[in-house]
């Protein structure tokens, strides 16, 4: 069994995540202390605990110490099950998080599965829904399983209660991905979407925008949306190349103004752009799995110590080695 100091490192949700997608993937139980430890509240949260029950779900694994709160657990992966499946996280927690601990497995599962996840949709701290559909699932397509996922609800916090689907067609081997090279810039876009808020928050977010990136009136959108539990705000700064688009993200939240909550997407977005790397930190995280159970290699704006505390928890599962190279103006990632 593999023990894991959930500890260590970075010290939160991630390793928790991580371990049990390779369980599933891998067959290897793992036992985990210290859950969340360098969190303000450490142990199992809501979100949490429902993806552990989701792995279990789909795994058909044993657990123990599956409860609100616990700070160990220990998990025994049983035969993946493609299929229908319902997860609910019951709080504004993320269910974008909960979907993207159980993909790896689904994703080389026997038989499709079809998957309704309700929660948040749109949570900081977590990818948005919208980085799934433009960021991380059309890089999973070119390795070969096919993931469409759908939103039909708005979740926001503190009120959740979102919702979306996915479609997932396996594949039976995963191909290398390889992404060091990026294009020229095609596509940009900012979207403010304000549920149940009033619309000026938005507009005062893409004029701020525009006057970082210097963009058109036409690059702007506003969605205005009484289709959320509760009231929400985000700003989104989408930049692609043709291959996929990078998503940048701004959280509204009380005692934060508008101009503060896209200022600093912006200041990403910039960064990103001045960068030569095809990755943001974020997306960085989330391609180091993937990539760890085929191969290949990305560049990065920087390799951090979430992404490099990941990369300890992947290799107590997997026989990959990570190569990591500083050049100039971008990290080169390889992973054989």
């Amino acid at each position: 069994m593999i023990r894991i100091d959930g500890a260590s490192g970075e010290g939160g949700g991630q390793m928790l995540r991580t371990a049990l997608s390779l369980a599933l993937v891998t067959r290897q139980p793992f036992r985990m202390e210290n859950i969340r430890a360098k969190r303000e509240k450490a142990g199992l949260l809501r979100q949490h605990l429902t993806a552990v029950m989701a792995a279990a779900e789909v795994g058909e694994a044993k657990t123990e110490g599956a409860t609100l709160g616990s700070k160990t657990l220990e998990f025994v992966p049983g035969k993946i099950r493609g299929g229908d499946y319902r997860f609910a996280v019951g709080t504004a927690g993320s269910s974008t998080l909960v979907f993207q601990t159980i993909l790896p497995a689904l994703m080389t599962a026997a038989e499709p599965s079809r998957l309704t996840l309700e929660g948040g949709t749109h949570n900081m701290q977590a990818p948005p829904f919208d980085f799934l559909q433009k960021t991380f699932l059309p890089l999973l397509a070119r390795m070969g399983p096919q993931v469409r996922v759908k939103l039909e609800r708005y979740g926001f916090y503190p009120a959740g209660g979102g919702r979306f689907l996915a479609e997932i067609m396996p594949c039976e081997k995963l191909s290398a991905l390889v992404l060091t090279e990026r294009g020229a810039t095609t596509h940009r876009k900012a979207v403010a979407i304000v549920a149940n808020l009033a619309r000026s928050i938005a507009q005062r977010e893409l004029d701020m925008v525009s006057h970082h990136l210097n963009w058109p009136a036409d690059a702007l959108e506003i969605i205005e949306t009484r289709d959320s539990p509760g009231p929400g705000n985000v700003v989104m700064i989408e930049i692609g190349d043709g291959v996929f688009d990078e998503v940048f993200t701004g959280f509204g939240k009380v005692g934060t103004s508008a101009e503060k909550v896209a200022s600093d997407a912006a200041g990403e977005a910039r960064a990103y752009l001045a960068s030569r790397a095809v990755a943001d930190e974020h997306l960085t995280d989330q391609l180091l799995l993937p990539l760890a159970l085929a191969g290949g290699a990305f560049t990065a704006t920087k390799l951090s110590l979430h992404a490099r505390t990941n990369i300890e928890v992947i290799s107590m599962f997997l026989p990959a080695r990570f190569s990591v190279q500083e050049r100039e103006g971008f990290v080169l990632v390889e992973v054989k």
